[in-house]
């Protein structure tokens, strides 16, 4: 029996381990996240805008809040004050 059972592990098939990958000489360019923030938009919805809050004056009077770079088509979205 003790013979049967160690024929059986033997004929088993042995995984081999790969060796270690190698780092690269080269820096690999990894994508830069900058700290952005939410921001309540004029229409409602919360944006996410990685530039600065910026006032901006209107053609009729009056100033205007705007975030700047956000996510998606428009690079100003006005502010709900």
């Amino acid at each position: 029996m003790k013979a049967l059972t160690l024929a059986l592990l033997l004929s088993l098939p042995v995984p081999r381990l790969a060796p270690p990958a190698k780092p690269s000489i080269f820096p690999v360019a990894r994508e830069v996240r900058k700290g952005g923030r939410w921001h309540l938009a004029a229409t409602g919805h919360a944006v996410y805008c990685y530039g600065p809050v910026m006032t901006m004056p209107q053609a009729a009077g009056g100033f205007l809040r705007v975030a700047t770079f956000c996510r998606g088509e428009q690079a100003m979205v006005p502010l709900k004050e």
